[in-house]
């Protein structure tokens, strides 16, 4: 859904669930960060082609961030799932403007998901 809607073809999309400091192993490795995150996307498809995706994703920190927003694990989840979709879509979370536009997305794909 969230790929067709975005005008994307998808080829196909790997999660790999991990703990913080599994993570945190990749994104020093290979984005030079030395800080915990939630996800981690890899985009694996060559110029033009369809999407084929891999994303690592802490079960920690989506366990983290649920308790801190006061939400259930299932929605925290699903949001950084659509998160890291997102991303391979092409939109950012730099700066503040791509920040909101991406949590603008992860809403309305959380609520049609949460709605259906």
């Amino acid at each position: 859904m969230l790929f067709i809607n975005e005008g994307k073809r998808l080829e196909s999309m790997n999660y790999v669930f991990c703990s913080d400091y599994e993570l945190l192993k990749i994104n020093k490795e290979y984005l030079g960060h030395n800080y915990f995150t939630d996800i981690i996307t890899f985009n694996l498809s060559e110029h033009y082609r369809p999407i084929k995706g891999e994303a690592y994703m802490s079960i920690d920190r989506v366990k983290a961030n649920a308790f801190q927003m006061k939400i259930s694990f299932r929605k925290e989840l699903l949001r950084v799932i659509f998160h890291g979709s997102l991303h391979l879509c092409g939109y950012n979370d730099k700066t503040k403007s791509q920040k909101a536009k991406m949590r603008k997305k992860e809403d309305y794909y959380l609520s049609l998901y949460l709605n259906k």
